[in-house]
């Protein structure tokens, strides 16, 4: 049906920066939520970005406000997370999600499809 990739993770220094990208395969996503997820080793996932396909609203966790912005290409199905100045803690897998319809969630468990996840790791 649908699948969700997440490319673009890597090693980067601290400070530096790195875009990650979600592409959707198959059905679209314009009427869902799309976000952006991270989890660190024995550590729970934490919500990173949202943003509503629909209406283009953008939530943001306070530690990544300022830093990392999420932006979407419908044409193209794909969301973006752009991370600028990279600290050790963003350390992480980080995995795409479709989130609820018509409205934005930074809640796991209101996301019912998610990516492979792509590791992001900033060195010191």
């Amino acid at each position: 049906q649908v699948q969700l990739v997440e490319s673009g993770g890597g090693l980067v220094q601290a400070g530096g920066s790195l875009r990650l990208s979600c592409a959707a395969s198959g059905r679209t996503f314009s009427r869902s939520t799309m976000g952006w997820f991270r989890q660190a080793p024995e550590k729970e996932r934490e919500f990173v970005a949202s943003i509503d396909w629909s209406g283009g609203s953008t939530d943001y966790a306070d530690s990544v406000k300022g830093r990392f912005t999420i932006s979407r290409d419908n044409a193209k199905n794909t969301v973006y997370l752009q991370m600028n100045s990279l600290r050790s803690e963003d350390t992480a897998v980080y995995y795409c999600g479709r989130g609820p319809t018509y409205r934005r969630s930074s809640y796991y468990y209101d996301y019912d499809l998610w990516g492979q996840g792509t590791q992001v790791t900033v060195s010191s």
